[in-house]
């Protein structure tokens, strides 16, 4: 299963659970009782949070999708030279030193977002998704920052 496979099956999932969660506070709420009330309440709220969490993470992936496509635009998306094992794995000794490249790079120049997107690439090829998450966040922040303002009149 790919990850957009994935990721629609979960919004999905979430998105029937959270029809449940509302159907469920809206019979606790017509109880009339002070703690079904209290309840149906809190059944309203988590529909909310799981919706907001769905909202950021679709921002994310196509923030990140449209900063990898200007950079293949220019040319400047990372080429993959790592090594493989026999069974397609990523070898660990080449992620690391590709790893300790990208890292040198964003740190020569911590205002590119492209170095930050490379990093996060390398970061994720390492099996370090945390940090491919965050170093992509920060270039999605620096590339919001690199933006032209609009020309106003």
């Amino acid at each position: 299963m790919t990850s957009r496979t994935g990721f629609f099956v979960l919004s999905g999932i979430l998105l029937l659970v959270s029809l449940v969660c509302i159907g469920e506070g809206i019979q606790l709420v017509a109880t009339g009782k002070p703690l079904g009330i209290g309840i149906g309440a809190c059944a309203f709220v988590i529909p909310v949070i799981g919706v907001w969490f769905l909202t950021q993470t679709v921002r994310f992936g196509r923030a990140g999708e449209r900063l990898a496509r200007e950079l293949e635009a220019e040319g400047g998306l990372p080429v993959d030279e790592l090594k493989r094992t026999s069974g397609g794995r990523i070898d660990r000794a080449s992620a690391d030193a590709v790893f300790a490249r990208r890292k040198a790079e964003a740190e020569a120049d911590p205002t590119d977002w492209r170095n930050f997107f490379r990093l996060a690439v390398a970061y994720a090829d390492a099996g370090d998704v945390p940090r491919a998450r965050k170093a992509m966040q920060h270039a999605i922040k620096l590339h919001g920052q690199a933006a032209p303002a609009p020309a106003v009149d």
